[in-house]
This record gives structure tokens, C-alpha cells and sequence, in this order.
């Protein structure tokens, strides 16, 4: 009987401090989430729509965490109160003109509270203030913009190939040009009679300029050319000294 009654006070015993030790170990994480064991202010900030903010949810500053969602209420049928429980010793650099933003922890991550950076001229942010808030984008609405703007790309893609198409089958003046040889061949030959040409004013110049007659005239065009030059040479130098 003694033997019996030892056991069980041993295992009472046991039970007691397995209890204890989670009850400290759960205090011990609320008070860390609730920064019960930290100096911290309040701020708050009103929303239309908060976007599955959660309490106990994270307040992120400069991309550090630096509190959490401390209460959501609704104030009307137009307007929710978010409470942010920030730690004391970022309080210095949150200023009064900083926004509150309601993002999420990557693409699928839960919601967050970001608060943006102020004005260094602003003063700091009191106990208890309303920050001004910035309403998030739903995840509703850029689907929707999503599948509107891969509608235009569906059509675009779909005029692409028809265009493509047409020009592989040589069909329009494009699908011509790179279909049909004889237009390529024509093309090149149109581009060897302007070169051609182009030989041809140039000996034609080049002969006016010896002749006699017209000699005097491009002299005279030469000076007035070489005149203008160095005037702009004078006044880019002008401009350089001043």
C-alpha cells in the first residue's frame, strides 16, 4: 500500500511539473507575441478594408519586424481600427507622416502591417496617434486586371499568326517582298543603278568645280564655308573662357 501511494505521488509530482513547464513555456510565448516583456507604444490607423488582417499578425519597418496587430474592430459600416503595438526603441525614427500599409508575407504569405518611412523633418510619432493608412490592392482585382490584360495578349497572339501566315504564303506586299525572288532581284538591281548614279553626279560635280567658268563660283563657296567654320570655332572658345 505504502509502495502504491509512493508511485503515485511520484507521478502527481511529475504531472505537476510537466504542467508547469508548459504553462511557462505558453506564457512565455504570448508575452513574447504580446510584447509583454518589451517597452512598447500604440499607434492606430483606420481602413476600409483590412484584407484578412489577423491579430497577432507582424508590423514591419524598414523590412524588420518591429510589432504586431494588437486589435481589429469595426467602426462602421465604412471603417475599421487597427491597433499596432510597436516596440519602444524603434519609436525614434517613426515619424508622424508615416503611412500604414497592409501587405503579406510573399505571394501566398499571411497579411502584414508595413509601416512606411516619414519625412526627417517630421516630428515623432506620439503614443496613441493615427497614422495615416494606405488601402490595399484585393487580390480580386488584379485577377481581374490579370485576365483582362491575357485577353488582349490572347487577341494580339492570335493577329500575329494570321499576319505570319500571310507572309509564309506570300500573300500582301510583304509576303511578296520575301516570297517572290524577282522583287528581291529588282530591288537589287534598283539599288546598284543609285550607286551607279550617285558615281555619276559625283564625276559630274567634280568636273563642274575644274571647268573654267564655274571655278571662281565654288571657291567662293569654299571661303564663305571655311568662313562659318571658324567663326563657330571663335565662339565655342568664347563660350569655354566664360
Amino acid at each position: 500500500m505504502n509502495t502504491h501511494t509512493q508511485n503515485f505521488k511520484v507521478r502527481l509530482g511529475l504531472f505537476v511539473i510537466i504542467g508547469l513547464a508548459i504553462f511557462v513555456f505558453a506564457i512565455f510565448i504570448i508575452g513574447k507575441q504580446k510584447h509583454l516583456f518589451d517597452p512598447v507604444f500604440k499607434v492606430t490607423s483606420t481602413f476600409y478594408n483590412v484584407s484578412g488582417l489577423q491579430v497577432g499578425n507582424n508590423v514591419r519597418f524598414s523590412g524588420i519586424n518591429v510589432g504586431t496587430v494588437d486589435n481589429i474592430a469595426i467602426i462602421n459600416d465604412s471603417t475599421v481600427r487597427v491597433d499596432l503595438l510597436i516596440k519602444q526603441s524603434v519609436k525614434k525614427f517613426i515619424r508622424q507622416d508615416c503611412g500604414v500599409a497592409i501587405g503579406s508575407e510573399g505571394l501566398i504569405g499571411d497579411r502584414l502591417v508595413i509601416v512606411t518611412q516619414g519625412s526627417g523633418d517630421s516630428p515623432m510619432v506620439k503614443n496613441g496617434q493615427e497614422l495615416e493608412s494606405v488601402e490595399p490592392i484585393e487580390t480580386d482585382a488584379i485577377m481581374a486586371s490579370l485576365r483582362v490584360t491575357a485577353g488582349y495578349a490572347e487577341v494580339v497572339t492570335e493577329q500575329l499568326a494570321e499576319i505570319m501566315v500571310k507572309i509564309n504564303s506570300g500573300s500582301g506586299t510583304l509576303g511578296r517582298l520575301i516570297q517572290d525572288t524577282t522583287i528581291a532581284q529588282n530591288l537589287d538591281q534598283t539599288m546598284l543603278n543609285l550607286r551607279r548614279s550617285s558615281k555619276g553626279l559625283d564625276e559630274n560635280m567634280q568636273a563642274a568645280k575644274d571647268n573654267i567658268l564655274l571655278r571662281g563660283h565654288f571657291k567662293k563657296k569654299e571661303k564663305e564655308a571655311e568662313k562659318i567654320k571658324k567663326e563657330a570655332e571663335e565662339k565655342k572658345l568664347e563660350e569655354e573662357k566664360q
